[in-house]
């Protein structure tokens, strides 16, 4: 059975949301602080996380960047749930890593779409596929990318984009349908976001960032 855990200080909140997952079929396991959620966490890896920013103990965003260093961990989908709705609280945890976000109040039948399309997407990489385009090679089963053997340090997301755009080398991949795999929700109005992780990937890829071009009002092409 998939397991989900829940870090929500809002016992309220964290009742329905536990609800309406259990409803759904999934197994759920709840956490009111970091502490508590960190130590079942050694005894049980989940196949997905809902994590509030707002905690008493420690913040959302300090919780997401511990999970992404652990290679236990960094595979984990993650969902933000916050109050926030800014966009640059939205692009902070999407860069940090989070997979999704949903802001507060929020539907149940939404939050178990969101759920659902996630693990969905997270289900879908191939762990042993090599992916290369000349001189940058994607290594899934490493989650590692390497430019002529040597190791390039990607954000989660900039890992994502870069195998999106490898995997569909030599095809123009318009914008939405990027915010749409990638991050998995309609980001209209917030498309800087894609701008902001293609321009901070094509730095860190130096020479070879070349490799990805810009498709004016249209979107991005690997080649």
């Amino acid at each position: 059975m998939t397991n989900i855990y829940i870090v929500e200080d809002d016992t309220n909140i964290l009742e329905i949301e536990s609800y309406a997952l259990k409803s759904s079929g999934y197994e759920i396991m709840g956490f009111e602080n970091s502490s508590s959620f960190f130590k079942q966490l050694e005894k049980k890896v989940p196949n997905l996380i809902l994590l509030d920013i707002m905690l008493p103990d420690e913040d959302g965003l300090s919780i997401l960047k511990k999970l992404r260093k652990s290679p236990e961990t960094e595979h984990i989908p993650i969902i933000m749930v916050t109050a926030k709705s800014t966009e640059i609280d939205t692009v902070k945890a999407l860069d940090q890593g989070a997979d999704d976000y949903i802001t507060k109040p929020f539907g149940v039948m939404e939050l178990i779409s969101r759920v659902k399309a996630l693990l969905r997407r997270s289900g879908n990489i191939s762990k042993t596929e090599i992916i290369s385009l000349e001189e940058i090679e994607i290594k899934p089963e490493s989650r590692t990318c390497e430019v002529d053997g040597k190791l390039i340090d990607l954000t989660f997301k900039e890992y994502e984009l870069l195998t999106l755009l490898l995997k569909n080398a030599g095809i123009v991949m318009k914008r939405d349908l990027l915010m749409d795999r990638i991050w998995g929700i309609d980001f209209d109005g917030e498309s800087r976001t894609l701008d902001m992780h293609i321009k901070t990937l094509r730095q860190k890829l130096g020479d070879s960032g070349s490799h990805i071009h810009t498709v004016r009002n249209v979107g991005y092409i690997a080649k």
